[in-house]
Order: C-alpha cells, then structure tokens, then sequence
C-alpha cells in the first residue's frame, strides 16, 4: 500500500481498466462528472475572488482536489450521509447545498446553519479530526436501526466522512478508526491527502501511507490517484456497497495536492516551491478528464457552450448571493442554540436585547 495509487484515467487522459479496481466508464455519466468538476472550481475560484474583495474573512481553497470530491459524491446513494471538513464544496455542489450557504459560514453572517436533512450532507466541521467522530456516531444509529445489510437498496445506507492527511494526527480521528473498527460501522473515512497539514508534509506524520494505517486498525485500506475522477468514483463506490451491505469500514486515500495555500490567510510560499506547485499543475484533474471526453468524442461546442454558461449564471449567483446575505439578528446566536429555548436562557436574550437597545 505503500506503492503507486491505483489509477484508471492517467495523466495523458488515457483509460485503462485495473483488476484491482473494477471500473466501467458506461457505468456513470461522465459529462456530468466533468461538468460538476467545472462548477466547484466555478465556486473556489469567485469565493477567492469575494475574499480579496473583502466580502469574506477567509475563504480554504480546493483548487486541484475536484477529481477526489466530485468522484467520491458521484458515488453516494441519496440515503447516504456525508460528514465534511470546511473544504469539501465540490462534495456540497453534488449534494445540492447552495454554494452561497457555505459563504455565510466564511462571510460571518452564520455558524454553518443549513439544515443536514435536506441534503444529507452535514454541517462543515472546523475542528480538525471531530468530523470523524460525527461520522461514526452517525453510522452506529444506522446500524442500530436496521438500515444496513438488508440487500434492500432502497433500505441499506452508509455514511462518507472526508478528512485531510493532517486529521490523522488527531486522536479524534484514531478514536473514531478504533470505534469504527470494533463495531463493524457502515462508514467509509475518505482522506483526500493533499500533502500538506498547513505548513507540514505527510512524511514528518507517518512513515507508511494513509491507506497501510487501516491494517493497524483491521480494515481494509485502498489507495488510489486522487486527480483521477474515475479512480476515486471506483474506489468510494465500492466502499460504500460494501458498507452498506454490512461489511465495515474502508479508508480510502486519495493522493492529490492543495495548489493553492491551506486558506486565503496562509503564505505557502514559507514552505514549499513553485516549482513543487507548477509539477502538480501539470496533473490537473480537469483537464485529464477533458482531454479523455475530447478523445472519446462525449465533449462537443454545444456542451462547451452549455457548461460556460452553467459557469457563467453560478458565479453571477454566488457574487450577488454572496452580498445579500442577511446580517444575523441580536437574538439568533440565542435562538440557534436550543430547540425549544431555556427560560433562563431566554431571560438572558432578553436582557441583551434590552442592552442592545439602549445603547443604539
């Protein structure tokens, strides 16, 4: 596991089948694939733009991760529940969350409070490593209800938790590995490791790769090219069939690379070289998927101009949403705390509210 990733699509666009990973590029519908990849570049790039403008405090950058995110969503059943980290917005684009309720969150008008049943994609998680903790608490209600190994497939559901190759250094994350383990969880960890915890490479955290720490844990770990959409589409479809029909838990990694700093407020030019970046460039996701739809013929001007102008209404989107993001209100942080409101809780609001008042 300490290889070469498994991959189906490689750099030069070229399919080719894997005996180790079973894949069909009729089983999935590519253009969509390709298009999806398109939109959450679509979102980074405008809410980097809205940051520098000011309208965002911060903003974490997915440039170059598009092929792990949109493969691994592409995969997931509607009853399916994903469980982020603040950097999966292609994974919020497949699930439709709109992508202007993850600017709030980074714009300071909310705490990240889009309702999770609508989408069955969770809140984004700040705190490194918690998210797998969630995951797996989640999984354990699933199996308790009854909702795994049926061989219904409209009953049978798994839950994808996302995690960096920082996250394996919390214990949080080890935790929910041991727990997952033990309880035979439906749950599947997907690590996009992007090389970089901040400031710090994968080598000064372990000495083997993501996908051999799951032996230590006893399940199975796969390791795949995470800037190959039809690897990582494979690879998490799998795990989750597996998952579902009650066979554990997977990690799966997915080798790819942050291009761009950790978040728009980190200088990554104090710890790595252009010339690291300009070699991953060349590997972009994007266009190894594009070069393989312009070969097989699939992409065509009438859906080049269809996807631009997709492109074009969603960034307009995201730029006007973006600004007409309603400031909370003096009782909300009150409000979103509880379901039903605490008298002495209230009591507190309403003495805020009082204060507020009379000093405005």
């Amino acid at each position: 596991m300490n290889g070469e990733p498994i991959s189906l699509l490689n750099a030069g666009g070229n399919f080719t089948s894997s005996p180790e990973l079973p894949f069909e590029t009729d089983s999935t519908d590519v253009l969509a694939l390709y298009n999806d990849m398109l939109m959450a570049r679509t979102v980074d790039t405008e809410a980097i733009a809205l940051q520098r403008q000011g309208e965002l405090g911060l903003w974490p950058s997915m440039l170059g991760q598009e092929a792990a995110q949109i493969g691994a969503a592409h995969a997931l059943n509607p009853r399916d529940i994903v469980f982020p980290t603040y950097r999966e917005h292609g994974v919020a684009w497949c699930r439709g969350v709109d992508p202007v309720d993850l600017l709030g969150l980074f714009r300071g008008t909310t705490l990240g409070g889009w309702n999770p049943t609508e989408n069955n994609f969770n809140l984004y998680t700040l705190v490194i490593g918690a998210q797998t903790l969630h995951a797996v608490g989640y999984a354990m209600g699933i199996l308790r209800d009854g909702d795994v190994g049926t061989g219904d497939p409209d009953r049978d559901r798994a839950v994808l938790v996302f995690l960096g190759d920082g996250a394996l250094s919390e214990g949080e994350t080890n935790e929910a590995f041991v727990w997952a383990a033990a309880q035979n969880l439906p749950v599947v960890f997907f690590c996009q490791n992007n090389q970089w915890a901040i400031s710090a490479p994968y080598s000064v955290q372990s000495r083997v790769s993501v996908a051999q720490r799951a032996q230590g844990y006893g399940f199975k770990g796969v390791r795949v090219d995470g800037n190959d959409v039809f690897a990582c589409l494979a690879a998490t479809r799998e795990a989750l069939a597996a998952a579902r029909a009650g066979q554990g838990p997977t990690l799966i990694e997915a080798l790819t690379y942050r291009r761009n700093p950790h978040t728009t407020s980190d200088d990554d030019g104090r710890y790595r070289t252009l010339a690291e970046n300009d070699a991953w460039a060349a590997l972009d996701p994007i266009d190894r998927l594009r070069t393989y739809l312009q070969s097989t013929g699939l992409l065509n001007d009438a859906n080049v101009e269809d996807i631009s102008r997709r492109g074009k209404a969603l960034a307009e989107h995201l730029r006007a949403g973006c600004r007409a993001l309603p400031f909370p209100g003096h009782a909300s942080p009150f409000q979103n705390t509880y379901a039903d409101l605490p008298d002495e809780l209230e009591r507190q609001m309403n003495e805020h509210l009082e204060f507020v008042e009379a000093g405005e």
